[in-house]
């Protein structure tokens, strides 16, 4: 909302904003996959658990992390059909004290032995890390972790920038509706995966990997909800607009523990 005040303001200036949401004459949304890597993480983690459960500490239920949440659960179900994905909701990007809590109830009450998150720090890979269980990061290479940081989920800002800049060189920045960029720009990928993932997990996320490159969606049919509606029938995908906007709901799979 700021930045569309501004770009009222200052209509001569280009602007380029990190939102979804925003659109203006002069002004571009860019916006990331995210949930690409999610769901080659969601493989990991599925590969992984021996008991079947996987915690996720996220922050709302809005379309941005249900879209990773199914992203993750799809990813595990790839590989494991019979795994679950528990989801504890903390209502809050930030509420360390909260994350942590919930990231030692999905493991001591549900069962979870990996943990991922959607917040905005590490508070439930900490929680994990001091009960020496695996854990997923998110946003940014974690550092100064055990092997039981088995990967993290990254953003390279670096393609998205020299994307913005090329558009701005050429007149063009706002000239698209919006640019969505993932793995295909370079802009979301995993890190370097843990000695813990076997040579078996590597190969699997390598096939992933050269599938989503190829075009791949995904969010390809059929996909049922966790009330066990079709939401996506087989050989369709979900378009770009109802992934940023519209995801109110959760595959099947997932758990929301209270």
């Amino acid at each position: 909302d700021a930045a569309k005040d501004l770009a009222r303001r200052y209509p001569h200036i280009a602007f380029a904003t990190n939102a979804a949401e925003c659109r203006g004459r002069n002004m571009t949304p860019y916006y990331v996959r995210l949930y690409e890597g999610r769901y080659l993480a969601g493989i990991i983690a599925g590969m992984r658990t021996k008991t079947g459960t996987i915690g996720y500490v996220a922050a709302m239920p809005n379309s941005e992390v249900n879209r990773d949440i199914n992203a993750f659960a799809l990813g595990v179900q790839r590989v494991r059909r019979d795994a679950r994905v528990a989801v504890m909701w903390t209502g809050s990007w930030q509420d360390e004290e909260l994350e942590r809590e919930h990231a030692k109830r999905l493991v001591q009450e549900a069962g979870a032995d990996v943990i991922a998150y959607h917040q905005d720090e590490d508070a439930a890979a900490s929680a994990a890390e001091e009960m020496g269980v695996d854990f997923i990061g998110f946003y940014r290479e974690l550092t100064g972790y055990s092997e039981h940081c088995l990967t993290s989920v990254v953003c390279r800002w670096d393609s998205y920038y020299r994307e913005v800049i090329r558009r701005y060189l050429r007149g063009e920045i706002n000239s698209p509706d919006k640019v969505w960029m993932g793995m295909n720009e370079g802009t979301v990928e995993l890190s370097d995966c843990s000695p813990l993932v076997t040579g078996e997990t590597r190969a699997a996320l390598d096939d992933a990997r050269r599938e989503t490159l190829a075009g791949m969606s995904v969010f390809s049919g059929p996909i049922h909800d966790s009330e066990g509606r079709l939401r996506v029938a087989e050989g369709e995908n979900i378009s770009d607009d109802a992934l940023l906007n519209h995801i109110d709901w959760l595959v099947m799979g997932v758990d929301i523990i209270e």
